[in-house]
């Protein structure tokens, strides 16, 4: 086991991607894996009538588990759990699209090389020139007689974040403790500016973690600059293309894959009022506010808010600009009551986080702010577990395997 610890005395905020909310019940809770797979496959017969017989199925899932205390989905309920996965996802507002999410089965690999290899696909696949496309990638499952790889990396393409003694955090404060594991295992750091794109650090089943360098061809970043501010592009600002979670687990039918990483595409407030500008993260109104001349002598003249629009305003130029696909709040707030009236035709409950749905920016001028949601779980769902949460800070479990 790998024993490197680092402490932090303070929580992190979560930061507005498109993430699934967490809480899905352990498997022992619901009865076992027995009743969790007729759970899945019945659902997923009901939902896809080109799916073979439902009771030639679950005899032969039956005799699976009993043979190895677990059961392997076939390529189409694969890709039907990821779909839904995405479906049932509480907090993100872009599920209208959960039906095209590609799926890239790559179950038959469990070395720390091999997934690095196929994350870098993975990148390349969802950037697609620019336009980028849902895309999950799914590594092996997790089984009673052999540990599942992980990957520790939060999100597939993370900024650094390099603690000084004295002084501030460069990078994103967010990832100084992976910065650190990374470095606890032989990288380097990288040239020390405030977007130094971290390695991924992946654990191979039985493996020790390693850390790799993303190829520069699968990191497409966009340069942010203002359609009116020239002095903006001075500032040397820029955000990678595609949000990659990959330190959640998905979960499907009994059944936890704890490797792999998923993608939509970004809402520009998320990395303009929320990477950018959260105090925790790169804090960056005052600088915006100072550029444009406001008085930050309190908060009354509004230099927070008016400094937080010009700052949304940049990353969906620049992003445009690029001929990268980015979603604005209004236009996403909109399309996701367009996913709930669908879902409510098919007679599917659809379950939101009202704090999440609701931009950052601007809420009460969308229209998912003024109505309520019902918070339910359902499954299949991503999940976050304690340990990946450990790991993605950059602390190994002391004391348990991983």
């Amino acid at each position: 086991m790998f024993n490197f610890i680092r402490k932090s005395g303070k929580e992190e905020c979560p930061v507005r991607v498109d993430e699934p909310s967490p809480g899905v019940p352990d498997p022992e809770e619901k009865g076992g894996i027995r009743e969790l797979a007729e759970e899945f496959l019945r659902l997923h017969r009901h939902e896809d009538p080109h799916a073979a017989p439902l009771q030639p199925r679950l005899r032969e899932v039956e005799r699976q588990i009993e043979r190895s205390g677990t059961y392997e989905h076939t390529p189409d309920e694969l890709a039907f759990g990821a779909r839904v996965a995405w479906r049932n996802s509480n907090r993100c507002i872009g599920r209208l699209y959960w039906r095209s999410l590609q799926v890239r089965d790559r179950r038959h690999i469990d070395t720390a090389e091999g997934m690095a290899q196929e994350a870098a696909g993975h990148l390349r696949a969802a950037t697609n020139g620019g336009r980028i496309r849902p895309v999950i990638t799914v590594f092996a499952q997790e089984a009673p007689d052999r540990p599942a790889p992980r990957i520790w990396s939060e999100q597939l393409i993370r900024y650094a974040g390099y603690e000084e003694d004295p002084g501030p955090v460069v990078g994103d404060p967010r990832n100084t403790g992976i910065t650190d594991a990374a470095r606890e295992l032989g990288w380097p750091g990288g040239p020390g500016t405030p977007f130094d794109v971290l390695p991924l650090i992946v654990q191979g089943s039985g493996e020790q973690p390693r850390w790799f360098e993303l190829p520069d061809d699968c990191v497409l970043e966009v340069p942010l600059t203002h359609p009116d501010l020239d002095w903006f592009e001075e500032l040397g600002l820029r955000w990678h293309a595609v949000p990659a979670i990959s330190s959640m687990c998905l979960e499907i039918g009994g059944v936890c894959y704890p490797a792999a990483p998923f993608n939509g595409w970004y809402m520009g407030t998320e990395i303009g009022a929320r990477n950018l500008a959260d105090t925790d993260r790169y804090n960056l109104l005052p600088t915006v506010a100072d550029g444009l001349g406001l008085d930050r002598s309190g908060d009354r003249s509004l230099w927070k808010d008016r400094a937080l629009v010009e700052l949304n305003l940049a990353v969906l130029h620049s992003f445009d600009r690029a001929g990268v696909t980015v979603a604005d709040h209004h236009t996403e707030s909109r399309r996701f009551l367009t996913h709930l009236e669908r879902e409510e035709r098919a007679g599917r409950r659809v379950g939101a986080d009202w704090s999440w749905i609701v931009p950052p920016l601007s809420g009460a001028a969308t229209p998912v702010f003024h109505r309520y949601y019902d918070t339910c779980e359902q499954r299949p769902a991503f999940a976050h577990h304690p340990e990946s949460l450990v790991l993605s800070r950059g602390e190994s479990l002391v004391g348990h395997e991983i």
